[in-house]
């Protein structure tokens, strides 16, 4: 095995690799840890991460190195044989990219992590089931799962301005001192305008007039490879799943009908479910459950959104506007909450009297700047989050203002 060859490689990839910015999930991250999981959708920064971590610690060192199992060679050889040989090298942690690509990836890592010294920090497709794996993987790796862009991280992204992120709790506590401080320095206004359709994915440093097609891009990708790899879903399906997710994005806000579905698309009924579970896995989408339901799990969902509003954006140009302010809210939500361990999924349901109950205590309706309580009012831990305003009052707090949890 030639190492020499794969340094040289990394090498080329660290003299790209900047440390200036760094993702949210960058100083979350315990490093020090023996196996790491890092699971996401594509074109978040994975990679990047990994490259930063292994810049700032490994510079000039051999005994980091970073590969990607869709490399050919990677391909031809055993992970854990070729792990081996690195440690006996003088490796002390590898980083193993698009652990998906491989054949049998988690077993590699579990003999890795039962019969080397050797760190191991592993990346992947958000479709993956850490938990489902045969190796029992997920008794010896800790996951972290890194979201989209918050619409804190894209102001400091495109150096417009660098914020602290807030709890929820502070959020609601707080929101007018910390909304009249962001507005002293931007118009979040403009730039949440701007954040919804442009703002979810790194990669909007590099082609605005692309940046659609690049969303398209992913996820025929996710599609095409990812899904039929990971799942074994047959490729004549594929089609059927390009126009289940087009009438999911075209007929806002998506109530889903089972039945209704499966005519439009072709689809057989269990088969909506199996397909809805993996465009969400793949974080294509996002479903809510209502809280009479939510602990059903053969509960169809009450909505479905879009999983970002970029994604609405690059499939079609007559977004919702109600509909995309609840996207936003939903996705936020979620991904500010998804790093807490929870037995039961209670992030976020759909309710009778408002619009969503967060964290099972928080009941919030989102609206234009002319909605009022009257939906919400005898509710207690009731608010609104209006789209619209840069400062609120009392319970009533910007829609914005929630791009800013992590």
């Amino acid at each position: 095995m030639n190492l020499q060859i794969l340094f040289e490689e990394q090498t080329k990839l660290l003299h790209k690799t900047s440390l200036e910015k760094k993702r949210y999930l960058y100083t979350k991250i315990n490093w020090s840890l023996k196996s790491i999981g890092i699971l996401g959708q594509r074109g978040l920064g994975k990679t990047t991460m990994m490259l930063q971590y292994i810049k700032e610690y490994f510079s000039d060192k051999n005994s980091a190195l970073y590969v990607s199992l869709d490399n050919p060679y990677m391909q031809s050889v055993s992970l854990f044989e070729f792990a081996k040989f690195f440690e006996q090298h003088g490796g002390e942690v590898l980083f193993v990219d698009e652990v998906h690509k491989y054949e049998n990836w988690s077993t590699h890592i579990k003999n890795i992590y039962d019969a080397l010294e050797l760190k191991v920090v592993f990346s992947g497709s958000s479709i993956l089931q850490i938990s489902q794996q045969n190796s029992d993987l997920s008794r010896r790796s800790i996951i972290y799962t890194l979201e989209n862009l918050s619409f804190r991280e894209y102001l400091e992204l495109l150096d417009i301005y660098k914020f602290d992120s807030f709890s929820l709790e502070d959020i609601l506590k707080y929101h007018i001192t910390y909304a009249q401080n962001i507005s002293k320095h931007i118009k979040p206004l403009m730039h949440f305008k701007e954040y919804l359709e442009f703002g979810a994915y790194p990669f909007i440093l590099e082609d605005k007039e692309a940046y659609h097609q690049k969303i398209i891009q992913m996820i025929n990708l996710i599609l095409e490879t990812d899904l039929p790899h990971i799942n074994h879903i047959d490729i004549s399906q594929i089609a059927k799943l390009k126009k289940l997710l087009y009438l999911l994005a075209t007929n806002v806000p998506f109530i889903p009908n089972i039945t209704d579905i499966a005519k439009a698309t072709n689809i057989s009924r269990p088969k909506v479910y199996d397909y809805l579970e993996y465009l969400e896995r793949a974080k294509v989408i996002n479903s809510i459950k209502s809280k009479e339901k939510g602990y059903n799990i053969m509960a169809k969902p009450e909505k479905l959104f879009m999983q970002n509003t970029n994604i609405s954006y690059a499939i079609t140009a007559n977004i919702d506007t109600g509909s995309g302010r609840e996207a936003f809210f939903v996705n936020q939500i979620k991904n500010a909450l998804s790093s807490q361990t929870r037995l039961i999924d209670d992030r976020i349901f759909s309710v009778k009297k408002g619009d969503f109950l967060v964290d099972d205590k928080y009941t919030f309706e989102v609206g234009g700047k002319n909605k009022d309580f009257s939906q919400i009012k005898d509710i207690e831990n009731s608010y609104l989050a209006i789209d619209d305003i840069e400062v609120g009052y009392g319970a009533k707090i910007p829609l914005w203002l929630f791009g800013f949890m992590y």
